[in-house]
């Protein structure tokens, strides 16, 4: 019997931007570049512990980081992580080419799906696209989307975090304004899953944090990433540039620049906690030159992230992305592209954590309906990167033999045990006739998705939390009320 070996029956699209040694070039300058250039470390205790551990101080409090830290700390940092949901069952693994998709956070202007109109985020809102994400199999974690304006200043990131908790039981990506509301935030996690130790064990939740560009490391950043590393939660410590202003305008050096940031937070955090979990990684933006904003859905970030992913994957440490973000202010044809676009980028760049999902405005623009049509893309996108197989039985040749010229395969078992899995089906998108389709209201697709998230927000109802637990929370909250009333939070 012949044999076709290495024959693969799976065929997946794949993707690369950087050949190996592309990426051993960009590794390279990086040392250069946290050798003999440095980062600003502004936090004492930092620079204290990396001066013991080889680096050299200049003055200024820029700190020139050997080769050979950078890269120990880049083998110590873990190759997998593990998040779970509220309910303690392991929901996402972050490693290799996994990808899941989810919100991001803090958003100031929110398009109300009820009445049509642009106006201020509100906590309502946080709740609302958190419910809508965990009635939604394919948005695989929550972020706070909104920044709630109804929410005393001092609570807004605390009030983000218990309202998800209460409308969804699915990992969290949060935010924090500085060392008091995160630890509340901590202790809101440690209450859902039994105690702090439990909460080790199985970490629901992902603290966003970065340095500033370029290549500073504030001391509010600095004491956000120690506390992940010793309380062992997962922290995404990534750096966002802008390329032309805060960072070159080459993408080359672009990308050197946010690598060394990201890398030197890596150093940071492992040298803090060997082995603590990090998800590290850099995200470019572009000023665009004629308007003076900032480009979240240019092409330039999309080739940044692709570079990113293949140092990342290079290095073996779980990366952070971003996709569904669009420059458009509301949804129109803009929005459409560049969310398809980046959505299908992330998921052939393998990237582990892509958030940002159903941005709009540069990053300040929300929608209940934007949420919606982003998970339909992300399954027309889970769809072609799944592939298909090529075997026996997926050829099909004694069924092709059966039905013969001028034949039909539609009453076959055949097409009964496989067109499910091998066509896509839209939940939203139209694929009736235009007779039809001007019968049932000439609805677009953007009309179908808001209905969608409309009658999510009616009827949909997430797994409620046990009435101690939820007694626990709001404890909490009344505690940091009373705690944080009239302090400033630290930058």
């Amino acid at each position: 019997m012949a044999m076709n070996t290495g024959f693969k029956s799976q065929c997946v699209p794949t993707y690369r931007i950087l050949t190996q040694n592309q990426i051993n070039t960009i590794h390279y300058a990086t040392l250069e570049l946290l050798e003999t250039i440095g980062v600003k470390v502004m936090d004492a205790e930092a620079i204290d512990m990396m001066a013991d551990a080889g680096c050299r101080i200049k003055k200024d409090n820029i700190v020139r980081i050997p080769n050979y830290l950078v890269e120990e700390c880049i083998r110590s940092a873990p190759s997998r992580i593990t998040l779970y949901n509220r309910m303690g069952e392991e929901a996402m693994l972050l490693e290799g080419n996994k990808t899941y998709f989810g919100m991001g956070t803090d958003l100031i202007k929110t398009w109300d799906v009820e009445t049509g109109v642009l106006r201020d985020s509100r906590l309502s809102d946080v709740a609302n696209a958190a419910r809508i994400a965990d009635d939604l199999e394919e948005i695989d974690f929550l972020g706070s989307y909104a920044l709630p304006y109804d929410s005393p200043t001092n609570l807004m990131y605390i009030d983000s975090f218990k309202a998800q908790l209460e409308n969804s039981t699915k990992p969290i990506f949060y935010t924090a304004a500085g060392m008091e509301d995160i630890k509340i935030i901590n202790d809101m996690a440690a209450a859902v899953m039994g105690g702090k130790k439990a909460l080790r064990e199985k970490p629901i939740h992902i603290h966003y944090a970065e340095p500033l560009t370029p290549l500073l490391h504030s001391s509010g950043a600095i004491q956000k990433l120690f506390f992940c590393a010793d309380n062992a939660a997962p922290v995404n410590y990534t750096p966002g540039m802008m390329s032309g202003a805060s960072a070159p305008v080459t993408l080359a050096g672009a990308v050197t620049v946010g690598n060394a940031e990201a890398l030197s937070g890596v150093v940071l955090h492992q040298l803090r906690a060997k082995g603590a979990p990090i998800i590290s990684g850099f995200g470019m933006s572009t000023l665009d030159m004629k308007t003076s904003t900032c480009s979240y859905g240019c092409p330039e970030y999309r080739l940044a992230l692709s570079a990113c992913c293949d140092l990342y994957h290079y290095y073996g440490i779980p990366m952070w992305g971003t996709a569904g973000a669009s420059d458009s202010n509301c949804i129109d044809q803009q929005a459409g592209m560049e969310w398809a676009m980046s959505l299908l980028m992330a998921g052939l760049d393998g990237a582990n954590l892509v958030h940002d999902i159903a941005y709009m405005g540069q990053g300040l623009v929300g929608s209940p309906a934007a949420l919606v049509m982003n998970a339909e893309i992300i399954s027309y996108v889970r769809r072609v990167i799944k592939g298909f197989d090529i075997d026996p039985e997926h050829i099909g040749m004694d069924v092709i033999r059966e039905v013969g010229p001028q034949g039909a395969f539609i009453s076959t078992g055949h097409t009964m045990k496989f067109f499910k899995q091998e066509h896509w089906q839209p939940r939203l998108c139209n694929r009736t006739n235009p007779d039809l389709w001007e019968k049932m209201g000439s609805k677009t697709w953007g009309d179908n998705a808001a209905q969608k998230a409309i009658n999510i927000l009616h009827n949909h109802k997430p797994e409620p939390l046990p009435e101690k637990i939820q007694e626990a929370l709001d404890a909490i909250r009344a505690g940091a009320l009373t705690d944080l009333d009239g302090k400033q939070f630290e930058a």
